[in-house]
């Protein structure tokens, strides 16, 4: 079987796609410009061509203006190009519980014949987590956008410190704990499956009223300095 990953460059994303590693043929990108997307990841999107680099797998993206429902058509072919030059057979995602996302997903696959394949659906988020923490891989949180979250999350690593504190939070104000109620979204600069860490040396944080994201500007890899404008 040869696979395309649904690529945000979140943890979620990541994990699925290490997962299901020795069959991922690519990775796919929708860049929405509407930051409120339903369907699609926003925050430092465009830096998922540096991560695919890193992971070493040809990457593909289309832009939607990220309008609800018709920007499943942007989806659709992005697949469409991955099945037509890598021949992928299926079509992994990071859903966790997201049964709007992964129905349309699943709805997609089914119209071009790919299997839907969700290596992380119905999976312990606490469990999930404390497994992403313990196999290496790094990840920031790069967006909140629900009380309680103050500024001061983000550029927070997910750490077993962190872990606990998404766990109280979500005890006292019923938030998910991985963030897939749209609560929280992340930005992966390291792991098992990168080629080398991705130094974050400068970002600026937009933030107001329980909403925020934490803006990635200059990166380092490997000694070498760029921009992300």
């Amino acid at each position: 079987m040869k696979l395309g990953v649904l690529f945000s460059g979140g943890k979620d994303s990541c994990f699925a796609c290490y997962k299901v590693r020795e069959k991922v043929a690519c990775l796919i990108t929708v860049i929405s410009k509407n930051p409120e997307s339903y369907m699609f990841h926003t925050p430092n999107i465009n830096l998922t061509k540096i991560q695919a680099d890193l992971l070493g797998l040809p990457w593909i993206s289309v832009e939607t203006e990220g309008e609800k429902e018709k920007e499943l058509k942007e989806l659709e072919k992005a697949i469409k190009i991955a099945k037509e030059k890598y021949k992928i057979t299926g079509i992994v995602s990071g859903a966790l519980s997201s049964v709007y996302q992964t129905t349309r997903i699943k709805k997609i696959c089914d119209k071009l014949g790919l299997q839907c394949v969700n290596p992380l659906w119905q999976a312990n988020q606490i469990a999930y987590l404390k497994e992403f923490i313990s196999s290496g891989f790094k990840a920031l949180i790069s967006g909140v956008f629900a009380c309680p979250f103050s500024a001061n999350w983000l550029g927070r690593v997910i750490d077993e410190k962190t872990l606990e504190e998404l766990k109280e939070l979500s005890k006292n104000f019923g938030i998910s704990v991985a963030g897939e109620g749209g609560e929280f979204e992340t930005f992966v600069f390291d792991g098992p499956i990168f080629k080398k860490k991705i130094e974050i040396i400068k970002a600026s944080k937009i933030y107001k009223d329980y909403s925020g994201i934490y803006k990635i500007e200059k990166i380092r890899i490997g000694g070498k300095v760029c921009e992300t404008n």
